[in-house]
């Protein structure tokens, strides 16, 4: 008798995990070209999971992820290291038409590298960045994968380098996730590089990816840099021991989410960019950033930051940076039930500097102080312009100062 209860439609389907390991894995190697293979391939059935076994993988290039992918690896054992920088001058002018360029010296190149080519406007002025992958290397000729879109002039002090992100992604690439990984950007043999243009995960105009059980260290930049992407959130996620930012929401990016995430050993914790909004900064731990634990400033308003412990960085615990006008201030934040402690010792002491124009900001049921060691002798300034500033149910331990009021329109009352 046939049973009419299973004669529904089976229309969902179960995706593929494809393994790549070294002498174990469907894919079996032991660097980027391996990896992107197995992302590549999942690509062509529409997303999947690419389980990445343990081991040191050597990445010559970034992995570029693709949309509905699970890049997961094995934790702690599974590690993506970034090559040494090899970085040379142009010796003929490129135009932004052109796929090749002559340079001084090519022994550091080979098919597949990724490279970031470099120019200043005027030898001094903006920097201009071109990024793509080295398809042929004949003689000093290096070919790249598609047509230049800036020009690299020698006037302009024009270079061609080994530097890229570890993870990175087209534009518009959208919902992926991130997992149990660490990513090494190999620090002391490559050269520095903004947040802006690369990154251990550097990502432009993507939307909806999650980052679970990830390390970003010794990135000779940003550990995570997203510009103009909206709804990332990050899990149990560390930042340690790069130059620059440690976790960067880049500008334009909307409700980014760090839960339970630690920055140490950066420049600094959490960097929110240019109009950053609600955003959620919660049980996170930025500590012994050299510049501040988190810093907010222009048109990033409405975001949170809960149940942090922002301690022993050099310069200022939380900074609320002083906008260009009232319009552009970082406006209606919230820190609260937060540890600010032992910040600011390289400066003036301070936990939270509310500076400039920057309205409407609450910190509430804080613990500020210093530990014993006279680091961090002012628990909040607030400076003469803010308006509406509220410190409210705080406690303070061990300052000179516990709110240092710098004007008569902050209304800080404990």
């Amino acid at each position: 008798m046939i049973d009419l209860t299973k004669n529904r439609p089976m229309t969902t389907r179960e995706e593929m995990v494809l393994t790549v390991g070294q002498g174990a894995g469907d894919l079996q190697g032991n660097d980027d070209k391996i990896i992107q293979a197995g992302a590549d391939y999942l690509h062509r059935l529409g997303g999947g999971t690419l389980h990445i076994l343990p081991g040191e993988y050597t990445m010559r290039n970034a992995l570029y992820v693709h949309p509905n992918q699970t890049i997961r690896g094995s934790g702690q054992e599974t590690v993506l290291k970034k090559i040494p920088e090899f970085k040379t001058n142009l010796v003929r002018d490129s135009d932004w038409y052109e796929p090749r360029v002559e340079v001084e010296d090519a022994s550091g190149f080979k098919p597949g590298y990724g490279v970031m080519l470099r120019s200043f406007q005027g030898g001094k002025g903006r920097m201009e960045v071109v990024k793509d992958t080295v398809t042929a290397v004949e003689g000093n000729l290096v070919s790249l994968s598609k047509r230049m879109y800036k020009n690299m002039w020698l006037e302009e002090g024009a270079t061609i380098a080994t530097v890229f992100p570890i993870i990175a992604a087209e534009e518009q690439t959208h919902d992926v996730t991130i997992e149990d990984i660490v990513l090494d950007g190999n620090r002391e043999e490559n050269g520095e590089i903004n947040g802006n243009y690369s990154g251990a995960v550097f990502l432009q105009h993507c939307h909806r990816y999650a980052f679970r059980n990830v390390t970003a260290r010794n990135y000779h930049g940003d550990g995570y840099s997203f510009q103009i992407c909206d709804d990332f959130t990050f899990d149990d996620c560390i930042s340690e021991h790069n130059s620059n930012l440690g976790f960067h929401p880049g500008s334009g990016s909307q409700r980014p989410i760090f839960r339970n995430c630690r920055s140490t050993g950066n420049s600094q914790g959490i960097f929110f960019c240019w109009g950053v909004s609600d955003g959620l900064a919660e049980n996170c731990l930025c500590e012994d950033n050299v510049d501040f634990g988190i810093s907010i400033g222009h048109r990033d308003t409405d975001n949170r930051i809960v149940n942090c412990k922002i301690v022993g960085n050099h310069k200022v615990g939380v900074l609320l940076r002083k906008p260009q006008a009232e319009f552009r201030g970082a406006h209606r934040n919230v820190i609260e039930n937060s540890v600010i402690r032992d910040n600011g010792f390289a400066e003036e002491g301070i936990g939270v500097d509310v500076r400039g124009e920057t309205n409407d900001v609450v910190i509430r049921n804080c613990e500020i102080g210093d530990s014993g060691e006279g680091k961090q002798k002012i628990g909040i300034r607030i400076q003469e312009e803010p308006k509406g500033t509220v410190a409210e149910g705080n406690t303070y331990t061990g300052l000179e100062v516990d709110v240092k009021e710098e004007g008569v329109s902050a209304a800080a009352a404990d």
